[in-house]
């Protein structure tokens, strides 16, 4: 690399420079000038001076022939010649602060080639038109008068496959075929040099390719069909049609030496068929054919999937066990056909969608199946399947009447179904909607029993019934009330006359003690004396009277009244407000000095009062 420092405007002191940054030309140098078609040479590509990481590049004109990184400054590279190069030269470039830089080109050297003359002379006998049968004999050759090398091989390649590599020692002679014909190549090889002839064989079949038929097509078990074995041409020149021999063979096993064969359909004809054809030595087969005899349905079987459940839509499945497909499927109601169905595929079953509204309707189904026309028709028996009733709505019986249940009594629930396929499952619940208990029968109805039930057991109870249809129906709900025991009733009403007896005796004894204290206050109200005159005695009472809490005055006189205590009982009998009247009668005695009395008695009246204690 050289840089040159260029000076250019000057403006006052300042003196502007350009760099240039100039590249080495490389100088390419070979160690040979002339050459001989595949002979090596050593290419020599040197840059003296120059350093740094370089890419050297070998070109002829524009074709690029090797490159390579280093960081050195020559560079040497082997070439094969195998044409001619006029116009080599070599160059470099270098990276230089992230700018490729490139080299001028070296000189260039035109190298003196000379072509190797080893293209090999190909010959074929008898011709390269042959008919099966002909042998070919194929020679190839090349002159090495004025070669120098003698190292030479030659090949025979015919659709990439070596048939020979010693062409130079020998020829290579073959039988021809028919797949024969094409290209075949004789190719020298000297070195790296390679040097290629050819020649096209055109090979005539003596006889095509034989091919099988089976006649009819289909075939049943116990039908005739007849095998044969043809051919479409032959070489009318080479030979005559009835010097062909053929053999019929099946799974490899010869069946008849003839190009006919006739048979029975049947399980011991099955097998893979081919036919062999031979003349002259030449034998070719056929292509193989699957032979199997179709199989007459068998007789079908009539099922179904899942329950079978009255009023609800069911299917049928009919299958045959044999018969070749496909086969037609036929459901029938009595003798009317319903459905029709083709079954293509082994795993598949013909299916069929029905219901029925009565038990005895299930038996009047059957499949019919054919494979070969009505002749191959086959009838199943009748479907015969339990038909699942649903369960009818139950009804619920309490024994003994509902009305008429005591403490201690047995309750019987009774649940019953009108219809349904047994087993039947009955479950009873109480107001909880927990059942009570369960049970799965063979009849129509099932009991529960409550043992000596009490107040507890009283409520709402229901129960419902289901079988294999799976779908519970729930019954009417019956309501329990548990009265008392009867001797509870008895020891209630014993107890209730005793407490109106004692509720009497007391209401009456209360009563006695208050008119006794009444009675008493009467007595004590009149003090008995002996009057000293016949006046009527009388006794008033007059307002200026005063109370006190205990005594009573009046006047300031001695009264009749005296001092007591006062009476709870009686003031709790006494009422405010109450007044009785208690009449006294003072029997007077005789006093002859006196005016008589009147006859009868003198009633002096007293008003008496209480009002809290207080009597007036």
């Amino acid at each position: 690399m050289q840089v040159k420092i260029q000076p250019s405007l000057r403006m006052g002191t300042l003196v502007l420079l350009f760099l240039f940054i100039c590249l080495l030309t490389p100088v390419l140098n070979m160690d040979k000038l002339t050459l001989t078609e595949g002979d090596d040479v050593t290419a020599v590509c040197t840059a003296n001076g120059e350093t740094g990481f370089l890419t050297f590049f070998f070109s002829d004109g524009p074709e690029e022939l090797y490159r390579k990184d280093t960081y050195s400054q020559k560079v040497e590279h082997n070439l094969t010649v195998t044409k001619r190069h006029e116009n080599m030269f070599c160059y470099y470039t270098i990276n230089l602060r992230g700018s490729l830089e490139t080299s001028n080109n070296s000189n260039v050297i035109s190298v003196d080639f000379q072509e190797l003359k080893i293209t090999p002379d190909i010959k074929v006998m008898p011709s390269t038109d042959v008919i099966e049968g002909d042998l070919i004999t194929f020679s190839c050759s090349v002159n090495m008068t004025h070669q120098r090398n003698s190292e030479l091989r030659i090949h025979l390649i015919h659709k990439s496959t070596t048939l020979s590599s010693n062409m130079t020692q020998e020829d290579y002679k073959m039988f021809a075929m028919a797949k024969d014909s094409g290209k075949y190549e004789c190719i020298s090889k000297l070195g790296a040099v390679l040097k290629p002839s050819s020649v096209y064989i055109t090979v005539k079949e003596l006889f095509s390719v034989p091919v099988l038929s089976i006649h009819p097509a289909e075939v049943f078990e116990g039908e005739n069909f007849t095998i044969s074995c043809q051919i479409s041409s032959f070489a009318s020149e080479k030979i005559q049609r009835e010097v062909i021999t053929y053999s019929i063979f099946r799974d490899e096993t010869s069946v008849i030496n003839s190009n006919k064969y006739s048979g029975t359909a049947g399980k011991v004809t099955n097998g893979k068929y081919m036919c062999m054809a031979k003349a002259n030595g030449i034998t070719k087969e056929s292509q193989g054919v699957l032979f199997g005899a179709k199989v007459l349905v068998s007789k079908p079987e009539i099922t179904t999937s899942g329950p079978v459940i009255l009023d609800k839509p069911f299917f049928i499945h009919c299958h045959s066990e044999n018969g070749s497909l496909p086969i037609i499927y036929s459901l029938k109601r009595n003798n009317i056909t319903l459905n029709r169905t083709e079954v293509s595929d082994p795993n598949e079953n013909a299916q069929f969608l029905a219901l029925i509204s009565t038990p005895s309707d299930i038996s009047s189904y059957l499949c019919a199946a054919e494979n070969n026309g009505r002749v191959s028709i086959k009838m199943s028996e009748r479907l015969h399947v339990t038909v699942i009733v649903p369960v009818g709505k139950p009804l619920l019986t309490v024994v003994p009447v509902p009305g008429n249940i005591e403490e201690g009594d047995n309750i019987t629930l009774i649940c019953g179904i009108p219809k349904g396929s047994p087993p039947i499952s009955f479950r009873f619940y109480a107001s909880s909607h927990t059942p009570i208990h369960t049970t799965t029968v063979q009849s129509n109805s099932s009991s529960f029993v409550l043992s000596t039930v009490n107040r507890e057991n009283s409520g709402n109870y229901y129960c419902d019934a289901s079988n294999m249809e799976d779908m519970p129906s729930m019954s009417n709900i019956v309501t329990v009330e548990v009265s008392l025991a009867k001797w509870k009733k008895a020891l209630i009403a014993v107890f209730f006359m005793l407490l109106v007896a004692l509720l009497v005796l007391f209401i009456m004894k209360c009563y006695k003690a208050k008119r006794g204290k009444r009675e008493m206050a009467a007595k004590l109200s009149v003090k008995p004396a002996s009057p000293k005159s016949d006046e009527t005695l009388t006794l008033s009472l007059t307002h200026d009277t005063h109370y006190s809490a205990h005594t009573v005055e009046v006047n300031n006189k001695e009264s009749v009244w005296s001092e007591r205590p006062p009476d709870q009982d009686s003031l709790e009998s006494l009422n405010e407000g109450d007044v009785e009247y208690t009449e006294v009668v003072h029997p007077q005695p005789v006093d002859p000095t006196r005016t008589p009395l009147r006859k009868g008695t003198d009633t002096v009246y007293s008003e008496l009062q209480t009002s809290q204690g207080t009597i007036n």
